[in-house]
This record gives C-alpha cells, sequence and structure tokens, in this order.
C-alpha cells in the first residue's frame, strides 16, 4: 500500500500506515488481489480525499461509509462519481437541497473534485470495496485510519463544518469538539431517507454563514456543467 498524502497530512497520518491494523489491512486487500477480486476505486485514488484537500485547507467534512461498488463509479471521494458517470440517486438529492437552499444548479453529472479543491474533505469510512459487494471491505481497518484522520481535523482545525447525514456518520464523529466546530445532522439523502428530514435542513448556507462569520470564505456548491479534472 503505497501513501501519497500532502504533508499536512503526512505529518499527522503518516505514523498509522507503520501500525499493525495497517499492516493487517495490507494482507487483506492483497489476499483479495490474489484472490483476482475487482476492488474498488483504483489503489491510485484510495487516497485521493486527503490529496485534494490538505489538512490545513479543511473547511467542510462530509463523511460517507463505503465506496461505489459499480464499474467505473469511485474515485476515492464520497458521494462523487467518475466523468462520464450520472448522478447516483442520494447525489441527485443533495443537488435538490443544494438548489432549495442555495439555487444551485444542478449539473448532469456527479464528479465533486471541485468542491473538494475548495477544502470539502469527501471522506468515506471504508476507502475500498469488492466490485459488486456492498461493504465487503468493513471491519479490516480502514475504519480506524478515518477516524484518526476525523481526530486529526478536530484538533488541529478551527471552524470546521461538519455535516452528518445518517446515523453512520453521526456516529462516527460523534466526538467532535462542538465548542470549536459546527456539527450539523440530518437523515442520509438516500432515496429511503432523504425525505425524513434530509430535505429543507439548509446546511449549506449554514455551513457558508458560519465560515463567513469567522472570517473563512465559504464554498462555492455551484458545479461546472462539464466535470473538470
Amino acid at each position: 500500500m503505497s501513501q501519497v498524502l500532502p504533508d499536512s497530512w503526512q505529518h499527522h497520518l503518516g505514523p498509522e500506515f507503520d501500525a499493525p491494523y495497517m499492516q493487517a489491512l495490507r494482507d487483506f486487500l492483497a489476499r483479495e488481489k490474489a484472490a483476482r477480486k475487482v476492488i474498488y476505486p483504483h489503489s491510485a485514488h484510495w487516497f485521493r480525499a486527503f490529496e485534494l484537500t490538505p489538512l490545513d485547507q479543511v473547511r467542510v467534512v462530509i463523511l460517507g461509509q463505503d465506496p461505489y461498488h459499480g464499474p467505473h463509479q469511485a474515485h476515492g471521494l464520497c458521494f462523487s462519481v467518475r466523468p462520464g458517470i450520472p448522478a447516483p440517486p442520494s447525489l441527485q438529492n443533495i443537488y435538490k437541497e443544494l438548489a432549495q437552499d442555495l439555487g444551485v444548479t444542478p449539473v448532469p453529472h456527479g464528479f465533486l473534485e471541485t468542491w473538494a479543491r475548495q477544502g470539502v474533505l469527501l471522506l468515506n469510512s471504508v476507502l475500498t470495496v469488492e466490485q459488486g459487494n456492498a461493504g465487503a471491505h468493513r471491519g479490516q481497518g480502514w475504519e480506524t485510519f478515518t477516524d484518526r484522520a476525523i481526530q486529526v481535523v478536530n484538533e488541529q482545525c478551527e471552524g470546521v463544518v461538519f455535516l452528518l447525514w445518517g446515523s453512520y456518520a453521526q456516529k462516527k464523529a460523534a466526538f467532535v469538539d462542538r465548542q470549536k466546530h459546527l456539527v450539523l445532522h440530518a437523515p442520509h439523502p438516500s432515496p429511503l431517507s432523504a425525505h425524513r428530514g434530509f430535505f429543507g435542513q439548509r446546511h449549506f448556507s449554514q455551513a457558508n454563514a458560519f465560515l463567513s462569520a469567522r472570517g473563512r470564505q465559504g464554498i462555492d456548491w455551484q458545479l461546472p456543467m462539464q466535470p473538470e479534472g
């Protein structure tokens, strides 16, 4: 497992790569590959969220659970899919809420790197998955690594907005210091739960208002009509 992390992340997360749990994770992934199982995303994109959003630039954190397990979808950012792939249902609901909240125009793609480059850490709890087998890599060590990443943001950053959608994300980041950061809860934007309270929460305008009140630039949530990158 090769890691390519910006220096700001490497300083805090580098030691994790030498930990026993990470060696066990490496061994698990090697066995999966030896068994000719297809793993998403490509290994070059496992740490893409950290590459695009250095620690010292984090302004918003959005937590997901697993990468998409279909072909050509996952590329290392939660909720995001590669160019040319239609936005999945949960992301379509995020676009609907953005339109209601800020008048943002929905785009015909699901590529969110523009957000990541502005300081939106789009972090899945588990960074790999087996093709066609949702959740296949849970409990193998990724959660420990991403827990540590959230701890680092909590400790090292000031005035970050955590958008926690669904009970899984809310439990994972339950320890975040609400005196330092803004923590917003809502049901998950999936079609199964979005109508139970995700719509109408106005998390995006709340996030920008919080950042602005602290002298930080808000996020331009309007994605380009054609995916960049």
